[in-house]
């Protein structure tokens, strides 16, 4: 009579036998169809507009008649525009001051806010009601506080190239600063504290462990707000509208204001197609870049299988 010696699991057949019994009783990472609403929704209101303006690029629309293909006219009209390498200079500048701005101030609030302070969660709560308000309504709130006349500065800051862009830094930081420090904050509160506490009995000061300790744990953070930031940037559109007509100054438009200005108002709507896919193209190019060079790309989470 022959028997049969019991088989030994080893780590792997346990890890196999887990991953079964955790996929039958529903344990196990949701499937790609939990993605699908968000992948449709994205897809009719983000990728399907995105090739119909990249389709009308190439073509002669004035909104009303049948579009006109007539090839990459409006790409060359594009690159021999002069005004088109002054308005791309000042939309990249307005990037990069808005981008230093709003990430030294919503990177402190976010790291103080993370704290236990007195009052904290009021102050938090306070600090994001700007974020609540549409840009038009804080556009057109600032534009009657910086009127010449009636304002609270009796000068005429939107009347100059630098106060203008100033001016146009300053509200823009004060709407979307809050949004990223609701992000550093949650960023700030997942950095493990027994970091702080041995950083403290080693006797590293405050300033110390923020150098030391904050800003490496939060980088993919910083990743993360920084694209936001730099494509929000770039597609500023109502509030330069409002407040400088599309400057700043009187003939450097940000690139946004000229694809505005191409459609409604000379109502060529296939060059102002070309300058949305153009915008598209950088925006696109700037984000992969940065998740490039920072190493956002190979993260994973702490929890991941978990």
């Amino acid at each position: 009579m022959s028997t049969t010696a019991p088989v030994k699991q080893g780590p792997a057949t346990a890890s196999v036998r887990r991953r079964r019994v955790a996929g039958k009783v529903g344990v196990g990472r949701p499937n790609a169809a939990w993605a699908l609403p968000a992948v449709l929704y994205f897809a009719f209101f983000a990728v399907v507009p995105m090739l119909l303006a990249f389709y009308l690029s190439f073509t002669e629309w004035d909104g009303l008649s049948d579009p006109r293909y007539v090839g990459l006219d409006n790409w060359k009209k594009l690159i021999d525009d002069d005004r088109m390498v002054q308005s791309l200079w000042v939309t990249v500048l307005l990037t990069v001051v808005s981008w230093a701005f709003q990430t030294f101030v919503a990177l402190l609030l976010g790291v103080w806010a993370a704290g236990r302070q007195r009052n904290r969660a009021i102050l938090s709560a306070i600090f994001f009601v700007p974020f609540l308000l549409s840009s038009t309504a804080i556009a057109l709130l600032y534009y009657a506080l910086l009127d010449p006349n009636f304002g609270i500065i009796r000068e005429n800051i939107l009347g100059s190239s630098s106060g203008a862009f100033l001016a146009i830094v300053f509200v823009g930081g004060w709407q979307f600063i809050p949004f990223h420090t609701l992000i550093y904050q949650g960023g700030a509160r997942q950095i493990p504290e027994v970091l702080y506490q041995a950083a403290a009995i080693d006797g590293a000061s405050q300033t110390r462990q923020f150098f030391s300790i904050t800003l490496p744990q939060l980088r993919h953070t910083i990743t993360t707000s920084t694209v936001l930031m730099v494509v929000g940037s770039l597609t500023y559109f109502e509030t330069v509208l409002i407040l400088t007509k599309g400057g700043p100054g009187t003939d450097t438009a940000i690139l946004p204001y000229l694809m505005y200005e191409a459609g409604f108002k000379s109502y060529d709507f296939g060059y102002a197609s070309a300058i949305a896919s153009f915008l598209v193209v950088v925006a696109t190019g700037l984000s992969l870049i940065l998740v490039r060079l920072t190493g956002f790309a190979s993260m994973r989470s702490a929890r991941e299988g978990m």
